[in-house]
């Protein structure tokens, strides 16, 4: 009787679990496929120009990076992926090179007057999104000589 009741009870847990399983499995499993995900400081570097960010800065464009709205996916066809790694603009993009344990990205944001387009690259595969922040478009970096490339920033 007693070993009825403990089956009864472990089998009515196993199927609680495979219905409705924690939270926190299922955010780790849809993190797996995020198209925007959320980036550690630790494990990136960002440059702008050819010139690495500094710290604050760095973990101050990675909030905003973060915090970014996703407003839409952009779809790209098979062959045209170089288009939009090397797109025909004067707009220099910032570049977050991820390297953590299996996964290597890389990320060209191009911070635009209207909008904010993001290039992620990773392995073989390419993908375009846009996002929404207005502390991203406004982003400078303020021990940058050059003027011009802080102008297409809006600074």
């Amino acid at each position: 009787m007693t070993l009825m009741t403990i089956l009864i009870i472990l089998i009515g847990a196993i199927l609680k679990f495979l219905t409705t399983p924690p939270s926190a499995l299922t955010a780790w499993f849809l993190s797996k496929f995020e198209l925007h995900p959320k980036l550690d400081s630790k494990d990136i570097t960002i440059s702008f120009n050819g010139t690495y960010l500094a710290e604050e800065e760095k973990i101050n464009f990675n909030e905003y990076f973060n915090e970014a709205l996703f407003l839409k996916r952009q779809d790209i066809f098979p062959g045209n992926e170089k288009f939009f790694l090397n797109p025909e603009t004067n707009i220099i993009p910032f570049v977050i090179n991820v390297k953590s344990r299996k996964k290597e990205m890389n990320f060209f944001v191009y911070c635009d007057d209207d909008n904010i387009d993001v290039v992620k690259q990773w392995k073989k595969k390419v993908a375009c999104y846009s996002l929404s922040s207005d502390y991203l478009q406004k982003f400078t970096i303020p021990n940058s000589n050059n003027e011009n490339t802080l102008s297409t920033l809006k600074g």
